[in-house]
């Protein structure tokens, strides 16, 4: 693959060397993915797609534009970089606008395994009617998917940037539905074995067994226990703005913050695209290697991303976090890992007089961007606990809850894991026992 990517750019920059651009910065992707749905407690679709792209970015006289094309024939290729000269030469020069970069080494990230690769719509189907056994003898309706899928990526430019990536992944989510009550269990894997949908099946059937027939309490102030995808989906909503370009634009929560204890003295948050749980290249959009941050240090905003762009005008070094230009969002983190604690969730149950446990949040929306404050609700799994058990499934709760108060609060945390949710992406995050989590009304369901 490596050497079919190689040949697609050096014919790349013919054409544009032949149309009188020299600089040139080429992005090859391909993809294959194949997903068995299931509902109803049956398969009711698998689908396979592969796909191909190519995204050519030209520069010249201080402007620069981007095209792509997912044909790879010769006329289509042609025609992206023509589309791409063209583009750059209706826009405004940029004075500020760097040359491209140049290579650096990249540290090897191995994210490829064979056996998810190779994975059929037989092994999957197998895998899904096992779920499906197991959720209908226990009187309740399955559904989710069974993702597996493989990538490939390269980077090059005219400078003699060129940098490999490939990656595999398997996603697996359900919902086991009852009468009144639901569960959901969600996960993702680099390697097909890490990944247990039966275990998935059976975490998401004993919540809606668990929840079944739930009482309604009053909102208010509670002691919580996240697991692991709740605190992913909330905390998720502020990496955003550990960017360079976002406080300099004065668009980030940590604008006249960095350096002030702002969360927790036990909350430590990494950027680090080499953890062994983590995914995805080990160089950004401009081909710049991934470093290594400590965003926050025992509750201390540190470290931001920064693409070359923001770097230059800070007087610092980039940490390979910026997106393919051009673009307008700068740099971001990707690759977030949390210091975990080590309590397990059953431990932070056990040790809670009253409190409520706390599967899944949705529907995350911002009420205070400078203060982080997100509201939301809870599903497919929310429980009363008293006196250290889990007594009785609850109905569901609209939550106003600031991200930066939450962090303070926190009073004991799981070792970090990988863990997948709906309203971010995935992380290493551990499960949370917190106080004064801030819930303001009851939902009918």
């Amino acid at each position: 693959m490596q050497a079919e990517f190689r040949q697609a750019y050096e014919r790349i920059e013919r054409i544009a060397r032949s149309l009188g651009v020299r600089d040139v910065e080429v992005i090859i992707g391909s993809q294959s993915e194949a997903l068995t749905r299931f509902a109803n407690n049956a398969i009711h679709q698998n689908v396979y797609e592969q796909s191909h792209a190519i995204s050519v970015r030209v520069q010249k006289d201080h402007k620069t534009a981007r095209a792509s094309t997912n044909r790879l024939d010769e006329s289509s290729v042609r025609r992206a970089v023509e589309e791409a000269i063209a583009l750059a030469k209706s826009v405004e020069a940029d004075p500020d606008m760097l040359p491209l970069y140049s290579p650096e080494s990249y540290t090897s990230v191995d994210r490829f395994d064979r056996a998810t690769a190779t994975a059929d719509p037989e092994h999957r189907a197998k895998a899904v009617a096992e779920v499906i056994r197991l959720v209908e003898s226990r009187s309740q309706i399955a559904a989710g998917i069974y993702s597996t899928e493989q990538v490939a990526q390269a980077m090059f430019n005219s400078e003699g940037v060129e940098a490999y990536h490939t990656e595999t992944m398997a996603d697996f989510s359900i919902t086991a539905m009852a009468g009144d009550s639901s569960g959901w269990a969600k996960a993702s894997a680099v390697r097909l074995a890490d990944l247990d949908p039966l275990a998935l099946a059976k975490a998401a059937s004993d919540k809606a067994r668990l929840s079944t027939d739930p009482r309604e309490v009053p909102p208010g102030r509670y002691t919580v226990v996240l697991e692991p995808a709740a605190v992913l989906d909330l905390v998720g909503q502020m990496f955003g703005d550990f960017s360079a370009t976002a406080l300099v634009d004065q668009r980030s929560f940590l604008t006249d913050r960095i350096g002030q204890r702002l969360f927790g003295e036990n909350i430590t948050i990494l950027d680090d695209v080499y953890h062994p749980l983590q995914s995805g290249p080990g160089f950004d959009g401009e081909g710049v290697p991934r470093k290594r941050l400590k965003l926050v240090d025992r509750g201390v905003p540190g470290e931001l991303t920064y693409s070359r762009a923001s770097a230059l005008k800070a007087g610092v070094k980039a940490t390979g976090h910026g997106f393919p230009l051009p673009n307008e969002i700068g740099e971001a983190p990707l690759n977030i890992v949390f210091e975990g604690g080590s309590s397990s969730v059953q431990e932070m149950i056990a040790s809670t007089d009253r409190g409520i446990l706390v599967t899944r949040l949705w529907y995350i929306r911002d009420v205070d961007p400078y203060e982080k404050i997100m509201t939301g609700m809870t599903r497919d799994g929310t429980f009363l606990i008293e006196d250290g058990e889990v007594v009785a499934g609850l109905k569901n709760f609209r939550f106003n809850q600031g991200i930066i108060e939450l962090l303070r609060n926190v009073e004991s945390m799981s070792p970090a894991a990988r863990a997948s949710g709906e309203e971010a992406f995935d992380m290493v995050v551990p499960a949370m026992k917190a106080n004064d989590f801030h819930f303001t009304e009851v939902t009918r369901f």
